[in-house]
């Protein structure tokens, strides 16, 4: 906690230049999806727009973790998805889910 200062050293336009280098790094990923299955196509889909739409990594990566149990789930397939992703899609759909329900009862 006492190097929480020397961040602010580091101008803003580095660190998104260094995002933009992540991100590319990142899509670079992609030509190794199998984009014919379903099943893989929406999680990456939803991965990759809800992140710039955002501008969260959590959220775009919360999406497709979401969409990848639940496609799973409905196709019939929901023994094949490990426990504890089960146990981190749950705890998304549970962040996802805070912000619309506070704001409907009026919570500050």
């Amino acid at each position: 906690m006492f190097l929480t200062p020397l961040t602010q050293v580091v101008p803003t336009e580095v660190a998104a230049a260094a995002l933009v280098v992540v991100g590319a790094m990142m899509m670079a990923q992609v030509k190794y999806i199998d984009f014919s299955q379903f099943n893989v196509l929406l999680p990456v889909f939803l991965t990759v727009t809800v992140m710039p739409m955002t501008y969260s990594i959590a959220n775009g990566i919360g999406a497709g973790f979401v969409a990848w149990v639940l496609i799973h789930a409905l196709g019939g397939k929901a023994k094949q998805v490990h426990w504890l992703l089960w146990v981190v899609a749950l705890g998304l759909v549970v962040f996802f889910a805070r912000g619309p329900i506070e704001a409907a009862l009026g919570v500050a």
